[in-house]
Parts: C-alpha cells; structure tokens; sequence
C-alpha cells in the first residue's frame, strides 16, 4: 500500500512539473537602452507572477528596427519612440492592434561630479566644458531629443565641436560616467530611483524643449503565437509594472 502510493505521489509531482512546464514560454525582446534598469527590475516580477521568461536584447531603437526588417528572433519590441513602432506597423510587422505608449521618456543633462550641473541648466550656456555626450539622434530617440534642445535653445553652433556621439544612450552615459566627457544628454531613468537623481548632478530638461519620447511597444509578428508575448504586454499594462516605470521618472 505505501509503494502504491508512492507511485501515485511521484506520478502526480511529474504531472505538476509537466504542466507548469507547458504553461512556462519564453520571449525574445527588443529593450531601448533607456528602458534598461526598468525592465530589469519589471522581469524578476514577471517571471515570478507568470512563469514565463523574460530574455532581453538592449541597444538603439534605429539599430533594433534595421535587426527586425533583418529577421531578428525578436518577439516583442519596446522602442524608445512611437515612430519606430508606427513604421513597423504600418509594414505590417506587428500583430494587429498590439501597439500602445509604454512611457513617456524624461531628458536629462547630467554630470558624473556632484554640483557640475545647476538646476536650470546654465552651464550649457556658459560653454566652459570641452565635452558634451549625447547619443546618435539618427538611431537613438533621446539622441534626436538632445539635438532638439540645443536648438531651441540656440546652441547647436556653438556645441558642435565638443559633442561625442554614442551608439546609443547607454554609450552617451558611460562617456559622462567615465569622465570622458564633463557632461551630457541621458535619460533620466538612468540616473533616477525613487524620487531622486541617484548620483552626479544634473537638470531634468523641460519637456517643452523638445518633442515627447513616447515609448511604444509592440508584439512583432514572430511573437503572435507566443503566450510569453502577449503575457509580458499584459503585464506592462498593469499596476506592478506602472509602479516600477515611475519610479525610474517616466511619465505613463
């Protein structure tokens, strides 16, 4: 009787095992640079609440759009504009109707030093650096974004000989955070958590300065018949993820 059941035990632990395993997807996603620390924070919740796995590529929305048109393995996209999606849609390369603004972006001139950067951004003006970072604006949105605000605010002239150009926004930070340039153009969910920049100085720019960076997300076609995909977009919409989002200083 007691080996009976204990077939029957181990039978019903592999059924459960079988099952969960079923339930449990995985999905490719296309993460914008700026999105890195968010997501990564939004993934350990996921995994946990859903069972699916989160495995994620970060680089320049340019750069994931050309890898996508490409036959990347790609199964979802968060891209760090709402064009790039647009297009992708357009081209019918979405699943229908899967399309919506994740968060909106906040632009930030940041300084690695402490007390560098003064609250209004001032020291853009006075032009005493030799180095300004900021990411490619042809491939990153944040990038375009800095162009945008230095000339609105008349400095695209005199700038021009002192900006360093990243792939993307990741590389334009590291260029500050090194100290290979006094200062530059990031987004400020790189340097923000809970309320406050984190380290450095900087001035969060006003959003009047440039165009929004509405951040939208898609399900790509080679994601549509993905549980995982669908799952993760769900879950983006939710409470959890909405928290996590703003308290890296997105607007939702």
């Amino acid at each position: 009787m007691r080996i009976r059941l204990s077939h029957l035990a181990v039978s019903a632990l592999a059924s459960l095992i079988f099952v969960n395993s079923a339930l449990a997807d995985e999905v490719q996603v296309a993460v914008a640079a700026n999105f890195t620390a968010p997501i990564q924070a939004i993934a350990k919740d996921f995994e946990k609440d859903t069972g699916h796995k989160l495995v994620a590529a970060y680089g320049a929305t340019g750069q994931f759009y050309a890898q996508i048109k490409n036959g990347a393995p790609f199964e979802v996209f968060l891209a760090a504009d709402d064009s790039t999606p647009a297009k992708l849609e357009q081209e019918k390369q979405i699943v229908p109707g899967s399309r919506f603004t994740y968060a909106i972006g906040t632009l930030a001139l940041w300084s690695a030093k402490p007390g560098y950067v003064d609250a209004k951004g001032e020291v853009l003006k006075n032009n005493d650096f030799k180095h300004l970072s900021i990411a490619n604006p042809k491939a990153a949105p944040y990038g375009l974004a800095a162009t945008q605000v230095l000339d609105k605010l008349k400095l695209t002239e005199a700038t021009k000989a002192k900006i360093v150009e990243g792939q993307n926004i990741t590389q334009a930070f590291q260029f500050v955070s090194t100290g290979n340039a006094e200062l530059g153009f990031v987004a400020l969910s790189q340097i923000y958590k809970d309320g406050k920049v984190s380290e450095g100085s900087a001035w969060i720019v006003p959003a009047e300065l440039h165009e929004p960076i509405r951040q939208d997300a898609v399900i790509l076609e080679k994601g549509k018949d993905n549980p995982a995909a669908k799952a993760l977009v769900d879950y983006l919409k939710g409470p959890k993820a909405a928290a996590v989002i703003k308290s890296y200083g997105y607007e939702i």
